[in-house]
Formats: structure tokens, sequence, C-alpha cells
């Protein structure tokens, strides 16, 4: 029998040879899931003599990640913001990066407004369920045309007991959407083939395609979003999407022909150009 450090530092090795950048962390995190522990739980228990069984699971676990499958996939969850989501093949892997759309949507209104909210392309929940977390006043509907990606943003909400603040609806961006808004918010396709083949195999090869990818150099959806906004925004009311790096001076040119009182692309901590907003008049 070994112990669980010693089972812990070959995991880490192996996951190094497979050229992950943080294979002890991601070790970690595969042990926990599988032992059924919190992460720092791990090093109050490195003398612990695993049994067979335990470790077969183990190595199970660190063998999927090594062939690149998502941590979050394996281990079935995913922290956004102060959120606990399940995550899986339904629905994109939500990133870091869209935490910080989160900001920029709460910092467009005063906290103790009411805003009525349509996240478009919801996907796993996150950002619905989120705005609907941090901003009690907020009423948020979400919607999906995939009705996979839909159940997996239900059981999202009913884990985070915020069921009765979001209401999730199937449709294509706007087409069976009736109501307006103060805020329009989307994450929507926005790589070209090109992109999503140089991406890492995380992202190639489970995350699903029609959430990454988007026709007019990825530009398709944006297009299709900032069109037909207005006639769902309230007057002064906003819409705030994630972008492609290389889109702003399209999307500036587009929200000058459609007429917005006024727009700006904006970076993401890295200062890379990630996001774009734009207020009807």
């Amino acid at each position: 029998m070994q112990n669980l450090l010693e089972t812990l530092k070959k995991a880490a090795e192996f996951l190094a040879r497979k050229g992950l950048e943080k294979p002890r962390m991601e070790a970690e995190h595969l042990f926990a899931a599988g032992l059924g522990l919190k992460r720092l739980d791990l090093y109050l228990q490195f003398e612990r003599l695993l049994n067979d069984e335990e470790v077969r699971r183990l190595r199970d676990l660190t063998v999927r990640r090594g062939n690149r499958e998502p941590l979050q996939h394996i281990i079935g969850k995913v922290e956004f913001r102060d959120l606990v989501l399940k995550s899986d093949k339904r629905a994109l892997i939500p990133r870091p990066e869209t935490e910080e759309l989160i900001d920029l949507a709460l910092a467009l209104f005063p906290e103790d407004q009411a805003v009525r909210v349509l996240d478009l392309g919801t996907g796993s929940g996150a950002i619905a369920l989120a705005l609907a977390a941090e901003r009690p006043l907020w009423k948020v509907d979400a919607v999906d045309r995939s009705a996979d990606a839909l159940a997996l943003a239900r059981e999202n909400a009913a884990q985070c007991a915020l069921t009765e603040r979001v209401h999730f609806a199937e449709s294509d961006w706007f087409a069976a959407v009736t109501d307006a808004y103060d805020l329009i918010v989307s994450n929507p396709p926005y790589l070209t083939e090109a992109e999503v083949a140089e991406a890492d195999p995380e992202v190639r090869e489970f995350d699903p395609k029609s959430a990454l990818i988007a026709p007019e150099e990825g530009l398709a959806d944006l297009r299709r979003i900032l069109t037909d906004a207005p006639k769902f925004l309230r007057a002064g009311g906003w819409v705030l999407c994630e972008t492609g790096i290389d889109q702003h001076v399209a999307l500036a040119d587009l929200s000058a022909k459609l007429g917005y009182a006024e727009s700006a692309g904006l970076p993401d901590m890295s200062g890379r150009p990630r996001f774009w907003k734009a207020r009807k008049e």
C-alpha cells in the first residue's frame, strides 16, 4: 500500500509530462474529488494509506485529466464568482474572464435600482445566476437554443437556490423574446474555426462548438445581438457582450450605424479588449 502523498506526487508528475501548467494543483483537485474531501484536507492526511480501490479511482481520474478532459468536467463543478455550478459537456465551462463581465454589468446601474435583465445564450446559467445572486432586486430572464444547456442551467439554479429568481426559456437569440429590458447581456460565440483549431484540447475537443464558433470571422452572432437588441431594450438600456480581441473596430462601426447613443470597448484585467457595451438612446 502507498500513502496519499506518494500517490499525489506520482499523479502530479504524470500530469506534468502531459503538459499541464499546474500539475500539482490539478492533482490535488482530482484527489479531493476522488476521496470526497476538501482540497485543504488532503494536507492533513498525507500519511493516509490508500486501499486498492482508492488507488484505482484516483488513477482513472488522473488519466482522464492527462487526456485533457477538462478538470471541471471530471470533478463535475466549477466556481464562478461566489457560486459553485455543475459543469459538464452540455454547456461551455464558465471562464474567469467572464466573471469580469458581471462587474461591468453591476457598474451600469445603482445598487438599489430594480433592473430587468435578459441573458442571451445562457449556457450553464452562470451569468444569469451570478447577477441574480448579487443583486436581489434584479429580475433575470435567460434563454438558450440548446435544451441540454437549459437543463444544466436549471439544475444550477436549483443548486444555488435561485429557481424563483431566474426564469429560463428556449429561444434562438431573440426569437421567443417578448419583453423589454434594462440590460441585455451575453457571452456569445465569437471565435473562428481557425481559432478553435489552435485552442487547447480542453476547448477544442470538449466545449460545444456551437458555443464557440460564429461565422463572419466570429462576428455573426455579435452583429445579430447588437442589431436586434434595441427592439427589446428600454430607453437608456444597455447591451453588454463578451467579444473576441480583434472585433471592436467592427463593433464600433456597427454600433454607430445602428444609432446607439454611446458605445465602447472594454479590456479585461490582462489589458486585452474583451467586452463591448452600447446604450440605447
